[in-house]
């Protein structure tokens, strides 16, 4: 197994379409001719991610389960998952996120080919709901039965994250009645019955010569100015349905890019034509923990996923006796001191928390030193990140409510009142902190105004005391009582990634992870 990490070029975000097509290039420059003949698992190991920040610093891939001695990361559980995979498969790329599992089951003798040209994609049987937020498949009836574990299918036509009205007109509703069948385009059922599904995107293959074709495609291109999907625009072309309407609705798009529309014209005339090509696995389970709410939900309550893969409510921890392991709770290479006290559906990953610390309830605290007195709320996200701004180490530690949007964005000072900072308006916040609203406060090259932009968290020469900061912050947001952030030099959490020091995480993970080791040999002697 060879692995090969590739940054994306500086300059504008391209999306993880164009990461695709840069990885692509990449594979080419390292290896030559070679490459042809390789199977390769592209993983994108995640962006900003802005809707779950305990993974922003060091990339969703590397997010930790609640499972193993040591832990599991994302990146274990994916070639865990896949390992049947590359023996089935005629060289080629197969693409995945970082944020979501497949589980499914299959006969004894039924297996998972990656073998035809074009591209292929796995589906899964989705409640309308979920297709709302995923890609859609519009299976050819004539191909697809929805009997057995596994089907090869082929696909009409791809929808991304349609409607239910446009999942209804399109013919892509299963209704599983005496037998699964599809819904002619237009007919409605009975709406809202359990038997009515969907089936959604997740894992896609593309065989060797269609990822030459994108490679060639990428290098015409020159330098690529906007942000691609890699599911959005390259499946919306595919299958004999498939329309060029999609490459002028941007309203999916983070930002208006220059020239997203020709560039997804051109990916349309390239790719229009090219098989789509589906595994149907009728018994399978998509799971995506890509977001706050998703991350809590499968990891403390009882979910479908925390039971299918036996997570764990203490993992590679050290938890005291006297506290009461309550079941929905997730300690993921923590060390707990006795006294301190842990709300129900709370996560607690990498950090040490002291014996006078108590967790609300359904809580993320990632990456902290909690040595004080302090009571932490419910639903509170906390997670520290080491930045070098000059040469030397600093702290700072980013505090919201779990549900607080880090996406939104205004382009209006006189509209900042809309963002939403644990339960306060962002103005009455500053108010309290006797900071300024103002150009300045948001950092600079950014013209969007948003809690990710926003220069409010205190930058600290000890982790402890960077947590003892941001959570007075919070403190005065909650009493409405006034703390002074007017004197620290104040970071966004933008800035926070920009200046993060991965070496000196990882050394306080290697610290906890230590003491945990040794702890697990005394145990035994």
């Amino acid at each position: 197994v060879r692995y090969l990490v590739c940054a994306d070029p500086p300059g504008p975000r391209i999306g993880n379409g164009g990461s695709t097509l840069h990885a692509l290039r990449c594979l080419e420059e390292q290896y030559g001719d070679q490459w042809t003949s390789f199977t390769v698992l592209l993983i994108h190991s995640g962006g900003c991610s802005q809707r779950l920040p305990n993974a922003s610093a060091l990339g969703k891939i590397f997010t930790a389960l609640p499972l193993g001695e040591p832990v599991c990361q994302m990146l274990e559980l994916k070639l865990a998952m896949y390992l049947d995979f590359p023996r089935h498969m005629k060289p080629g790329v197969l693409i995945t996120c970082s944020d979501d599992i497949e589980l499914y089951s299959t006969g004894a003798t039924e297996t998972i080919t990656f073998d035809k040209p074009g591209f292929t994609a796995l589906a899964h049987p989705s409640d309308l709901a979920v297709g709302t937020t995923h890609g859609v498949f519009v299976l050819d009836p004539s191909s697809f039965s929805g009997k057995g574990g596994l089907e090869y299918g082929s696909c009409y036509r791809f929808l991304h994250k349609p409607d239910v009205e446009t999942m209804w007109q399109s013919g892509a509703v299963c209704v599983r009645g005496d037998g699964p069948q599809l819904s002619s385009p237009g007919d409605r059922g009975d709406s809202g019955t359990a038997s009515e599904c969907v089936y959604t995107d997740s894992v896609f293959y593309i065989d060797h010569s269609t990822a030459q074709q994108l490679l060639l495609f990428y290098k015409q291109l020159g330098t690529l100015c906007c942000e691609i999907d890699a599911y959005g625009d390259f499946l919306q072309a595919l299958g004999p349905g498939a329309t060029p309407d999609y490459t002028k609705n941007t309203s999916n798009v983070s930002k208006e890019d220059s020239g997203l529309v020709a560039v997804r014209q051109q990916l349309y005339s390239l790719l229009q034509g090219t098989a789509l090509n589906v595994i149907v696995l009728n018994n399978s389970q998509f799971y995506h923990i890509g977001t706050t709410q998703e991350y809590l939900f499968h990891f403390t309550a009882e979910s479908k996923l925390r039971f299918e893969l036996d997570l764990q409510s203490v993992a590679f921890s050290i938890f005291p006796d006297t506290a009461k392991t309550l079941d929905q709770l997730s300690i993921i290479q923590s060390v707990l001191e006795p006294g301190c006290v842990i709300g129900p559906g709370s996560v607690i990953e990498y950090s040490r928390i002291g014996p006078e610390v108590s967790v609300g309830k359904g809580s993320i605290v990632s990456g902290s030193y909690i040595n004080f007195n302090v009571d932490i709320p419910s639903n509170c996200f906390l997670s520290s990140v080491s930045v070098k701004i000059t040469d030397r180490v600093e702290y700072v530690t980013m505090v919201f409510g779990v549900d607080d949007n880090l996406k939104q964005s205004v382009k209006l000072l006189s509209d900042i009142h809309s963002l939403q900072f644990f339960g306060a308006s962002l103005p009455e916040c500053l108010d309290l902190w006797s900071l300024e609203a103002s150009d300045q406060l948001f950092s600079n090259e950014d013209t969007r105004l948003g809690l990710w932009t926003a220069r409010i968290f205190p930058v600290c020469s000890t982790l402890s005391e960077s947590v003892r900061m941001s959570l007075n912050m919070l403190n005065s947001v909650q009493h409405k009582s006034l703390f002074k952030l007017s004197g620290f030099q104040l970071l966004s959490v933008k800035e926070m990634l920009t200046y993060k020091d991965v070496e000196d995480m990882l050394k306080f993970r290697k610290q906890i992870y230590d003491e945990i080791c040794l702890q697990r040999q005394k145990g035994k002697s």
